[in-house]
């Protein structure tokens, strides 16, 4: 049953189980994680990615992206968008899935929960301030940032250097991690179209206690923004053919 398409989805829905879940625990009320802070938020997402790569990999997908802009970036550098549809698919149901699931890990905690902003922030992200031109920019640096370690990570430079196998999920995940820390604190660091986009549906579909809007009229910009940052990384990294 491994392949790729199976691998990107697995490791997708992994990654938003935990990586939502996190939020959940920390945004809900009655968690006993209730009010742990932005640190639990980025160290839970890091470990989400770390456990997503991990698990993409063992359900038959090496490459593990587990996010379109990744695809996006990755076919860019290699001149082959022939991964790009597919993966997208697969990375966009596996983001629906998780989420799913994260509603009924958290069930009894919707209805305890009164603020309708907190229960969408479980399922997607919002700019601390809204200012179009701040937060497409804010997305493009941080899924810059993150394709372009990425591809460092994976190269022929750092493999030369003895980068130890099997160590590159860890490595990921702390990239994450520093994204969340050092730039997630203006727009919440979607940098993965599928990620936002994905749990976004589900919660507008879902039969959530007092949820609320969607917010569709920022869904645009955790999704195109990624894209262009990671279309910029992937132009950067055929050139330097790292």
């Amino acid at each position: 049953m491994a392949s790729p398409l199976f691998g990107e989805f697995m490791g997708t829905m992994i990654m938003i189980l935990l990586g939502d879940g996190v939020v959940a625990g920390v945004l809900l009320k009655k968690s006993k994680a209730e009010g742990s802070g932005w640190m639990v938020i980025t160290a839970g997402w890091a470990f989400a990615v770390m456990a997503g790569v991990f698990t993409a990999i063992a359900c038959g997908s090496k490459d593990a992206h587990l996010n379109p802009a990744v695809t996006l970036g990755f076919a860019i550098s290699a001149h082959d968008f022939s991964k790009l549809a597919p993966y997208a698919t697969a990375q966009m149901l596996g983001a629906m899935v998780g989420a799913v699931l994260v509603w009924l890990h958290f069930l009894p905690h919707w209805k305890e929960t009164q603020d309708a902003a907190a229960k969408l922030a479980v399922f997607c992200t919002a700019p601390a301030i809204r200012n179009a031109a701040a937060n497409v920019m804010s997305e493009v640096i941080a899924t810059f940032v993150l394709i372009l370690v990425v591809g460092a990570i994976s190269s022929r430079t750092v493999s030369a250097a003895g980068l130890t196998p099997g160590i590159g999920p860890y490595l990921v995940g702390a990239l994450v991690w520093g994204i969340g820390l050092s730039l997630g604190g203006t727009t919440g660091y979607a940098i993965n179209p599928a990620r936002d986009l994905g749990p976004r549906i589900v919660h507008s579909v879902l039969p959530i206690a007092g949820k609320g809007a969607s917010d569709w009229s920022y869904a645009p910009f955790p999704v195109v923004a990624p894209l262009l940052g990671a279309s910029l990384a992937g132009l950067l990294i055929h050139a330097i053919n790292f």
